[in-house]
C-alpha cells in the first residue's frame, strides 16, 4: 500500500530581507491494513501536519485517507479510508518469539515504486535509535533488509507472511542498515487508538490482558476484571475471550474492533472459555459514564505519565533482569510533573512502586489508591534505564495540592 501526502512549507525570509512564497511538498510512504472497514496504520512521521492524504492499494485503487489517531512518542498512526468494500487484514504476527538470523520480508513504496519487496534477516534486537534531539526509538527490530525513503510506515513480515514490524528508520550512509517498530508495541497501541472508549466514547467494562498461548503458540485474551456492561452480561475474571459475533479474538486489538460499528444499546455476541468449558453471552454496550476518568488518564493526571505494557522479553533480555515477570515502558512524561521531578525519563521501564509490581495499568492504579489510605511519600520507584536498574523518589504530594486546588 502506498500513501501519497502534500504538506505547505510556510514563506521563509530569504537573504535580502523578502518573504518567499510558501510551497508545497510532497511526500511518501507506506502503511498495514489493520481492519476490513480501511483501518490502517503507518508511521506518524508519515503522516503528520499534512494537507492531504491519499491512499492507493494493491488493486490500483486510489482513496482519500482521513487521521484518526497519532502516538508521537512510538511514531504510530492511525487513518482510515473508505473503500466502499471489505479490504484484506494483514495476518498480526508476534515479534517477542522473533529470532537473530530469522529471515523477514520488507514491503512498501520505496523511491515511490509500489510495492517494492526486499527480504533479508534479523540482525538485533532492542535497539535503541536516537534520531535527533527530539525523537529516540527504543526497543527496535534490526534488520538487513533494504529499506529506502518511502517504506516508512509499511510491514516488516515473517516467512509465514505474518506482521512482525512496521519499518521505520534506516541508518544513513551505511548499507544493509534498517529499522522496524516490533508488532507487539505496534498492536498495543493500535488497541488503544481503535478502543471504543476512545472512538464512540462507548464503555464495555471488560478489562483483559493479553497471554500467549501454551499449546498454540497464540495469543489469546484473557479477562483480568470486570464492570458495568462485561458484569452485567456474565462476564467473569479468568474468562479467556473466543469470539465476538463471527470474529475470532486472540487479542485485545481483535476485540476492540469487533465493537467499533456498535454504538449504546448496541449488543454483542460474546464466547468465552471458563473452566474448559464454552459460555455464551451477551454483552450491550453503555455510553461511557459522564466524568469517567480511565484509569490512563489517573494516572497521567496523578503522575504525568503515559505508560504501556512492557513484554516480559524485552526486560529479561538485560543482565540480572531475568527474575522480573515486566514492567510498564514510560512513554511521555509531562513537564514538572511528580514523575518528571522525581527523574524518569522517557524510554524508562517501570518495574515498580514502594513494594508492589507495576505490570500493568491495573497495578500502578491499585497502587496509587494503597498509597491514598497509608501515607507513601516519597514513594519509592523502580526503573530501567539503558539496562542499569535505578531506584528514584517520588512525591505524591504534589499531584494532591493540584488536585486540591482544582477542586476549590
Amino acid at each position: 500500500m502506498n500513501i501519497s501526502s502534500e504538506k505547505t512549507i510556510s514563506g521563509r525570509s530569504t537573504w535580502d530581507g523578502a518573504l518567499s512564497e510558501s510551497q508545497r511538498v510532497n511526500g511518501m510512504g507506506s502503511g498495514v491494513i489493520l481492519d476490513e472497514r480501511g483501518y490502517i496504520i503507518t508511521n506518524a512521521h508519515v503522516v503528520d501536519d499534512v494537507r492531504t492524504l491519499r491512499v492507493r492499494l494493491a488493486d490500483g485503487s486510489s482513496h482519500d485517507a482521513t487521521k484518526i489517531a497519532m502516538d508521537r512518542p512510538t511514531d504510530l498512526a492511525l487513518i482510515k479510508i473508505d473503500a466502499k468494500k471489505p479490504l484484506p487484514v494483514i495476518p498480526m504476527g508476534s515479534s517477542s518469539d522473533l529470532m537473530i538470523g530469522e529471515t523477514v520480508i520488507a514491503v512498501g513504496n520505496a523511491y515511490g515504486y509500489s510495492d517494492t519487496v526486499t527480504s533479508g534477516l534479523v540482525s538485533a534486537l532492542g535497539r535503541t535509535v536516537r534520531l535527533n534531539e527530539e525523537m529516540t526509538y527504543y526497543d527496535l527490530i534490526q534488520t538487513n533488509a533494504d529499506i529506502n525513503p518511502g517504506n516508512s510506515g509499511g510491514a516488516l513480515l515473517n516467512i509465514d507472511g505474518e506482521l512482525v514490524g512496521v519499518n521505520v528508520a534506516i541508518r544513513a550512509g551505511a548499507q544493509g542498515i534498517s529499522f522496524a517498530i516490533p508488532a507487539d508495541t505496534v498492536r498495543r497501541v493500535a488497541t488503544d487508538m481503535m478502543s471504543i472508549r476512545r472512538m464512540n466514547q462507548t464503555w464495555h467494562g471488560l478489562q483483559y490482558q493479553e497471554i500467549i498461548g501454551s499449546s498454540s503458540g497464540q495469543p489469546m485474551l484473557v479477562v483480568q476484571k470486570v464492570d458495568g456492561p462485561a458484569q452485567k452480561a456474565g462476564v467473569r475474571a479468568g474468562d479467556r475471550v473466543l469470539r465476538v459475533g463471527e470474529l475470532t479474538i486472540q487479542n485485545g486489538l481483535d476485540f476492540e474492533r469487533s465493537l467499533l460499528a456498535l454504538r449504546a444499546g448496541g449488543q454483542a455476541s460474546l464466547v468465552v472459555r471458563r473452566e474448559g468449558v464454552e459460555e455464551s453471552l451477551q454483552l450491550t454496550l453503555e455510553d461511557l459514564p459522564k466524568g469517567t476518568e480511565s484509569t490512563t488518564e489517573a494516572v497521567w493526571r496523578r503522575l504525568g505519565l503515559r505508560l504501556s505494557v512492557a513484554e516480559p522479553h524485552q526486560i529479561q533480555r538485560f543482565p540480572n533482569m531475568g527474575h522480573l515477570r515486566g514492567g510498564m515502558y514510560v512513554a511521555q512524561v509531562q513537564a514538572n510533573s511528580p514523575a518528571a521531578q522525581a527523574g524518569i525519563k522517557y524510554g524508562d521501564f517501570l518495574l515498580g512502586l514502594s513494594k508492589w509490581e507495576t505490570l500493568n495499568y491495573d497495578n500502578v492504579s491499585y497502587i496509587l489508591t494503597e498509597c491514598d489510605k497509608t501515607p507513601y511519600d516519597p514513594v519509592t520507584v523502580y526503573v530501567l534505564r539503558s539496562g542499569e536498574s535505578h531506584e528514584l523518589q517520588l512525591r505524591l504530594t504534589t499531584a494532591s495540592k493540584e488536585t486540591a486546588n482544582k477542586r476549590r
